[in-house]
């Protein structure tokens, strides 16, 4: 089962992204996600050799956003490609059936194809406006959230679905009851000061409902 909780990395320099993963991880976050944009290949692989070193250390996934190659070059655990990226089926038959590989979304159409071409999971969004990212699909709001999951429901699609952008701790659980799996992160737990008490208080929210 995939963990509810997804750290996507951020930092301009590779000291800067080491650091940031590496107090995630401390904190108890198991699941990252690289993303080090327009950065050389030099730099971009001394980084991912080196977070993936630390995760394997905290026995954590290691996914590398957008780029097939260095996630196949290193051995991570796969690769989350964006809408303009590659595409899923191209990036099933390169990797295999043993990595994981997520996929964008800002409709239901797109989870169709991708599930269509093999997906393993969803990031859908944005949920509402971030800096994060330069070029943002249309925001979804809670009522984007709730359409898509009926739809996917509906269609008796199965897949973790991922709630991403701008969301901070009291979206989670009203984000919880539109359906989805977890929620993807970068700078609420990068800015955050208590980065221990904070995932403890995600994973509250995350796991509220679960049964064990």
């Amino acid at each position: 089962m995939y963990n509810k909780l997804q750290y996507i990395s951020q930092g301009k320099t590779i000291e800067e992204q080491l650091y940031n993963i590496h107090h995630a991880l401390d904190a108890g976050c198991d699941w990252i996600q690289l993303r080090f944009k327009n950065q050389t290949a030099k730099d971009t692989f001394a980084l991912a050799e080196a977070v993936k070193f630390l995760c394997e250390e905290y026995l954590a996934n290691f996914i590398v956003n957008d780029n097939l190659y260095l996630a196949q070059q290193i051995a991570a655990d796969g690769v989350h490609l964006g809408l303009s990226d590659m595409n899923i089926a191209e990036a099933r038959a390169i990797l295999g059936n043993t990595k994981i590989i997520g996929g964008t979304a800002n409709t239901f159409e797109d989870i169709q194809n991708h599930v269509k071409n093999g997906c393993d999971y969803i990031g859908l969004g944005p949920f509402r406006f971030t800096n994060t990212k330069e070029k943002l699909s249309p925001i979804l709001g809670l009522s984007g959230y709730f359409n898509i999951l009926q739809k996917i429901k509906n269609s008796k699609i199965q897949i973790p679905v991922y709630a991403i952008g701008g969301i901070t701790l009291n979206d989670i659980s009203p984000l919880m009851e539109t359906g989805i799996h977890g929620i993807a992160v970068s700078g609420m737990i990068t800015e955050s000061d208590q980065k221990e008490k904070l995932i403890q208080q995600l994973n509250e929210k995350l796991y509220a409902n679960v049964i064990v």
